[in-house]
């Protein structure tokens, strides 16, 4: 395995150091941080690094995205810190109520996601093999094998217990008793007893009172494989727990405040919170069952066509629990699980993508995406290929959202909480009927979505740089016929290599934006332009511009030379100075970084390349402060 103890400590120097982190987790792809001051973090510096795909700011959350690795890029950022394995940041002051819903749902639900996704797969086989003839879904192989599956879904309270507890922050394993009491076999077995009268007769949220405690109606409910009972009641725990903390002697403090919390939290979830909460799940699985029912197809429309937004900003870690609601509720979903489309379609539109372009950096990066993708995870894709690239991401959105309205309108359904990607297939198959038209409804809505993605970005996907040949051979013959903007001196004598031989993966598929590599002949780099310096990295090994047209210019020297720490760099100038084209801005020593067996090659791109008609790239080959190597167009 990689050794990622030098990218943990550059990720935790540039979120502001350890003493800036409150909480970090992590889900599929990303290390999600809550900062104590996300404005002191160097966002550009994180996204400049090679090993992260991107960093995003959303629902509270600093989400750096690494890729499939994240998990080993986590433990060692763990180690490294020294941080506390701890969901718990209750960091919500600053937040609005949808950043607070975001964050607190990721915290409890992030840690468990892995298992689920393991447990469905498990639970979708049993019934894969069963509809298959091959076993008796009344044999024992499939008993276990099923049982075996569910055990996360059926036992779900006292898991949901735990991970609640530690963003409660609260004792984890009170939290976890909590839930172990709501599925309790006396506790249910109460469910089951003549009830003595009903409340809320006539409504869907009719209900009987079985028993009494101290005298008090007790409505009992069942608590297995419910979601928001037990995480209301370990926040009201959580309050006791604080309570209790304040006024119980030191002396027997470590048992009597554990006893305390969970005799009143439990109490008080079987008298009041529960009963409400589960109400509150009926009534959530009713309204989106209402939407669904109005028209299944526009409702498959919708959640298709913006999945993909909503895992590219993260929030849909606010939006999944609300199917593992459905499914645990009423047995299945047929609402969220219309996104079953997105990934198939996101991997048709990459490979298309692979298979039309002839930038070889662009096929290294699209080929293990599209794979990733295949297999459900579609942040690669995402971040590497498709919103890069714009048009393909259109395509993606506009493909899933008629997978979507297939699968809406064909009566796709979920029964249990599958894997990701090819694994998610089973979990669409009934348990009941075996193959019917949810299983197959789905298989057609992601073949044809896929075709369509694939064919649409086939026909209409075009190199940048090929897509009016007779334009670039113009401008390359006369870059300045074609400026209508501002042209963009050479910041560096030396020979100029096209972005994509640069031998660093981020700048050479132009995640950075549009530009050229420079190999240096000395140790000066020069303003480029007029303009305002916005960005000098502490080592002084790259730097910002912000130019009259309001093209951000970077300019970073050699690769990897962000571990030299300083060393061999003078910057002559400070962020936030004004400076004229052909000023001094930086010194470096060329024959300290040969010695340290560093590529001293200068990368010059124009970061904000998308909010241009076009960044124009000129065809010297040999460079001086005079030659002009790029330019920006309307």
């Amino acid at each position: 395995m990689k050794d990622y103890t030098e990218l943990a400590h550059f990720i935790i120097e540039h979120v502001g150091g350890t003493e800036n982190v409150k909480a970090l987790t992590h889900c599929v792809t990303r290390l999600r941080f809550i900062l104590k001051d996300e404005s002191i973090a160097d966002t550009n510096a994180l996204k400049n690094n090679d090993e992260v795909l991107d960093v995003i700011q959303k629902g509270g959350q600093y989400q750096v995205v690494i890729g499939n690795h994240v998990e080993d890029v986590y433990d060692k950022v763990i180690e490294v810190g020294k941080f506390v394995n701890d969901n718990s940041s209750d960091d919500t002051k600053k937040q609005g109520i949808f950043n607070k819903f975001v964050s607190i749902i990721s915290g409890i639900f992030n840690p468990l996601l892995g298992l689920m996704c393991a447990c469905g797969i498990i639970k979708g086989l049993s019934v894969f093999i069963a509809a298959l003839g091959l076993i008796s879904n009344k044999s024992g192989t499939y008993i276990i094998i099923n049982s075996t599956g569910d055990t996360v879904f059926y036992f779900f309270p006292v898991f949901l217990g735990y991970t609640a507890a530690e963003k409660f922050k609260m004792n984890k394993f009170v939290g976890a008793a909590i839930g172990t009491a709501l599925v309790h076999p006396n506790i249910i077995a109460l469910k089951g007893a003549a009830p003595l009268f009903a409340v809320l007769k006539g409504t869907i949220f009719q209900s009987n009172v079985t028993t009494t405690f101290a005298g008090i109606p007790v409505i009992m409910m069942s608590y297995a494989n419910t979601v928001i009972p037990t995480i209301l009641a370990v926040f009201v725990a959580s309050k006791f727990e604080k309570f209790f903390k304040k006024i119980v002697p030191s002396v027997i403090k470590s048992f009597f405040v554990p006893a305390l919390t969970l005799l009143c939290g439990v109490i008080i979830t079987l008298l009041i919170v529960g009963p409400v909460s589960v109400w509150i799940s009926d009534a959530l699985g009713h309204l989106f069952y209402f939407l669904h029912d109005l028209s299944p197809m526009i409702t498959g429309l919708v959640v298709g066509s913006t999945w993909q937004i909503l895992v590219m900003f993260g929030v849909h870690q606010g939006i999944t629990p609300i199917m593992i609601n459905n499914i645990i509720a009423n047995g299945y979903d047929n609402v969220i699980c219309c996104m079953q489309a997105v990934p198939f379609v996101t991997c048709a539109v990459v490979f298309a993508v692979y298979l039309k372009t002839k930038d070889k950096k662009l096929k290294k990066t699209a080929l293990p995406a599209a794979i990733s993708s295949f297999f459900g995870v579609s942040e690669p894709s995402i971040y590497g290929v498709t919103l890069p690239l714009k048009t393909p991401f259109i395509i993606t959105l506009v493909s899933s959202g008629i997978g979507g309205a297939i699968m809406g309108a064909l009566g796709s359904t979920m029964y249990t909480m599958g894997g990701m990607g090819l694994f998610a297939f089973p979990a669409y198959i009934n348990p009941k009927k075996g193959f019917d038209m949810s299983f197959y409804g789905t298989i057609i809505a992601v073949v044809v979505a896929m075709v369509i993605g694939f064919v649409t970005t086939f026909i209409v996907y075009k190199d940048k740089n090929s897509e009016n040949e007779a334009t670039t051979e113009k401008k390359e013959e006369d870059i300045e016929e074609f400026i209508t903007q501002e042209v963009f001196s050479s910041p560096v004598r030396g020979n100029v290599i096209p972005l994509a031989e640069v031998k660093d993966e981020v700048f050479a598929s132009e995640l950075t934006g549009k530009g050229v590599g420079i190999i240096p002949e000395e140790g000066k780099i020069y303003a480029p332009a007029d303009g305002k310096v916005t960005m000098l990295f502490k080592t002084n090994h790259a730097i910002g511009l912000k130019t009259k047209s309001n093209a951000d210019l970077l300019i970073h020297i050699g690769i990897d030379t962000v571990n030299l720490e300083g060393k061999g760099f003078t910057a002559v100038v400070k962020e936030g100075d004004v400076v004229k084209k052909g000023d001094l801005l930086i010194e470096f020593d060329k024959e300290f970084l040969k010695a340290n067996n560093y590529d001293d090659t200068v990368i010059f791109v124009v970061t904000n390349t998308d909010q241009f008609q076009d960044v124009l790239v000129g065809n010297e080959k040999k460079a001086d402060s005079q030659s002009e190597l790029l330019a920006v167009a309307v």
